[in-house]
Protein backbone atom coordinates (compact mmCIF):
# COMPACT_ATOMS: atom_id res chain seq x y z
CA UNK A 1 0.00 0.00 0.00
CA UNK A 2 1.20 3.71 -1.33
CA UNK A 3 -0.22 6.89 0.46
CA UNK A 4 0.44 10.17 -0.99
CA UNK A 5 -1.01 13.94 -1.24
CA UNK A 6 -3.91 14.41 -3.95
CA UNK A 7 -5.57 17.72 -4.92
CA UNK A 8 -8.81 17.88 -3.81
CA UNK A 9 -10.12 18.71 -6.92
CA UNK A 10 -8.17 15.42 -8.82
CA UNK A 11 -11.03 13.08 -10.43
CA UNK A 12 -9.40 10.32 -7.80
CA UNK A 13 -10.33 12.38 -5.03
CA UNK A 14 -13.74 13.56 -6.30
CA UNK A 15 -14.44 9.52 -6.99
CA UNK A 16 -13.57 8.95 -3.40
CA UNK A 17 -15.62 11.36 -2.41
CA UNK A 18 -18.39 10.53 -4.45
CA UNK A 19 -18.32 6.94 -2.79
CA UNK A 20 -18.17 8.22 0.92
CA UNK A 21 -21.02 10.55 0.14
CA UNK A 22 -22.96 7.81 -1.75
CA UNK A 23 -22.62 5.65 1.38
CA UNK A 24 -23.35 8.24 3.78
CA UNK A 25 -26.85 8.39 2.43
CA UNK A 26 -27.59 5.01 2.70
CA UNK A 27 -26.82 5.07 6.18
CA UNK A 28 -28.46 8.39 6.97
CA UNK A 29 -31.57 8.58 4.54
CA UNK A 30 -32.53 10.78 6.82
CA UNK A 31 -31.63 14.19 5.34
CA UNK A 32 -29.40 13.88 2.67
CA UNK A 33 -27.55 17.24 2.33
CA UNK A 34 -27.16 17.68 6.23
CA UNK A 35 -24.52 14.16 5.95
CA UNK A 36 -21.64 15.89 3.60
CA UNK A 37 -19.98 18.71 5.31
CA UNK A 38 -17.90 20.61 3.25
CA UNK A 39 -14.05 20.29 2.44
CA UNK A 40 -12.27 23.04 0.18
CA UNK A 41 -9.11 22.95 -1.44
CA UNK A 42 -7.70 26.17 0.42
CA UNK A 43 -8.13 23.95 3.94
CA UNK A 44 -6.11 21.19 2.50
CA UNK A 45 -3.13 23.28 1.14
CA UNK A 46 0.34 23.14 2.15
CA UNK A 47 0.74 24.61 5.33
CA UNK A 48 -2.88 24.14 6.19
CA UNK A 49 -3.84 20.26 5.95
CA UNK A 50 -3.79 17.72 3.41
CA UNK A 51 -5.78 15.42 1.41
CA UNK A 52 -4.13 11.66 1.27
CA UNK A 53 -5.57 8.67 -0.81
CA UNK A 54 -4.31 5.19 -0.35
CA UNK A 55 -3.43 2.99 -3.22
CA UNK A 56 -3.24 -0.59 -2.91
CA UNK A 57 -1.76 -2.44 -6.31
CA UNK A 58 -1.48 0.94 -8.11
CA UNK A 59 -5.54 1.63 -7.30
CA UNK A 60 -6.73 3.98 -4.88
CA UNK A 61 -8.45 2.36 -1.98
CA UNK A 62 -9.25 4.71 0.54
CA UNK A 63 -8.77 8.65 1.41
CA UNK A 64 -9.08 10.95 4.28
CA UNK A 65 -7.85 14.59 5.02
CA UNK A 66 -6.87 16.51 7.99
CA UNK A 67 -7.32 20.51 8.29
CA UNK A 68 -6.49 23.02 10.92
CA UNK A 69 -8.70 24.64 11.94
CA UNK A 70 -7.55 26.81 15.57
CA UNK A 71 -3.83 26.96 16.61
CA UNK A 72 -2.71 23.79 17.73
CA UNK A 73 -5.98 21.89 16.47
CA UNK A 74 -6.82 19.87 13.57
CA UNK A 75 -9.95 18.41 12.46
CA UNK A 76 -10.04 14.66 10.22
CA UNK A 77 -12.06 14.73 7.45
CA UNK A 78 -13.85 12.36 4.65
CA UNK A 79 -12.21 9.17 5.63
CA UNK A 80 -13.21 6.64 3.74
CA UNK A 81 -11.78 3.32 2.65
CA UNK A 82 -13.35 1.08 0.02
CA UNK A 83 -15.53 -1.74 1.22
CA UNK A 84 -13.88 -4.46 -0.59
CA UNK A 85 -10.44 -3.42 1.10
CA UNK A 86 -12.17 -3.01 4.54
CA UNK A 87 -10.60 -4.88 7.81
CA UNK A 88 -7.02 -4.58 6.17
CA UNK A 89 -5.26 -1.78 7.96
CA UNK A 90 -6.21 0.64 4.86
CA UNK A 91 -7.60 2.93 7.94
CA UNK A 92 -5.42 2.35 10.45
CA UNK A 93 -2.53 3.48 7.98
CA UNK A 94 -4.59 6.71 6.42
CA UNK A 95 -5.61 7.62 10.12
CA UNK A 96 -1.11 7.10 11.13
CA UNK A 97 -0.42 9.35 7.49
CA UNK A 98 -2.96 11.88 8.77
CA UNK A 99 -1.32 12.11 12.22
CA UNK A 100 1.97 12.26 10.49
CA UNK A 101 0.97 15.25 8.34
CA UNK A 102 -1.11 17.20 11.83
CA UNK A 103 2.20 16.75 13.19
CA UNK A 104 4.46 18.64 10.56
CA UNK A 105 1.41 21.50 11.10
CA UNK A 106 2.80 21.85 14.57
CA UNK A 107 -1.35 20.16 15.74
CA UNK A 108 -1.06 18.53 19.15
CA UNK A 109 -4.51 17.90 18.95
CA UNK A 110 -6.99 15.73 16.28
CA UNK A 111 -10.35 15.90 16.54
CA UNK A 112 -13.53 14.72 14.32
CA UNK A 113 -17.10 14.11 13.72
CA UNK A 114 -18.60 10.69 12.82
CA UNK A 115 -21.81 8.79 13.44
CA UNK A 116 -23.81 6.41 15.23
CA UNK A 117 -24.27 4.21 12.16
CA UNK A 118 -20.87 4.16 11.39
CA UNK A 119 -19.96 1.57 14.42
CA UNK A 120 -16.71 0.51 12.64
CA UNK A 121 -15.25 3.95 12.13
CA UNK A 122 -15.99 4.56 15.52
CA UNK A 123 -14.46 1.59 16.66
CA UNK A 124 -11.36 2.61 14.86
CA UNK A 125 -10.61 5.64 16.30
CA UNK A 126 -11.29 4.02 19.89
CA UNK A 127 -8.27 1.85 18.83
CA UNK A 128 -6.18 4.70 17.92
CA UNK A 129 -6.44 6.51 21.38
CA UNK A 130 -9.83 9.10 20.27
CA UNK A 131 -12.05 9.67 23.15
CA UNK A 132 -15.44 10.79 23.22
CA UNK A 133 -15.55 14.45 23.61
CA UNK A 134 -17.86 17.27 23.44
CA UNK A 135 -19.69 18.60 20.31
CA UNK A 136 -17.83 21.50 17.95
CA UNK A 137 -18.02 23.38 14.76
CA UNK A 138 -20.96 23.53 12.33
CA UNK A 139 -21.68 20.24 13.37
CA UNK A 140 -22.28 21.08 17.04
CA UNK A 141 -26.25 21.13 16.42
CA UNK A 142 -26.61 18.23 14.10
CA UNK A 143 -28.50 15.38 15.79
CA UNK A 144 -26.42 12.37 13.93
CA UNK A 145 -23.42 13.08 14.76
CA UNK A 146 -20.57 11.40 17.42
CA UNK A 147 -17.76 13.40 18.64
CA UNK A 148 -14.16 12.24 19.13
CA UNK A 149 -10.66 13.58 19.83
CA UNK A 150 -7.31 13.03 20.56
CA UNK A 151 -4.10 14.73 22.15
CA UNK A 152 -0.74 13.53 19.47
Amino acid sequence: MRICREGLESAIAQALIAALNAELSERYPEDDSANHFRLNRHEVAPGRGAFLVAYGEGVPIGCGAVRRIEAGVAELKRMYVAPAMRGRGVGRALLAALEAEARQLGVTRLVLETGPRQPEAIALYEREGFVHIKAFGEYENHPLSVFMGKDL
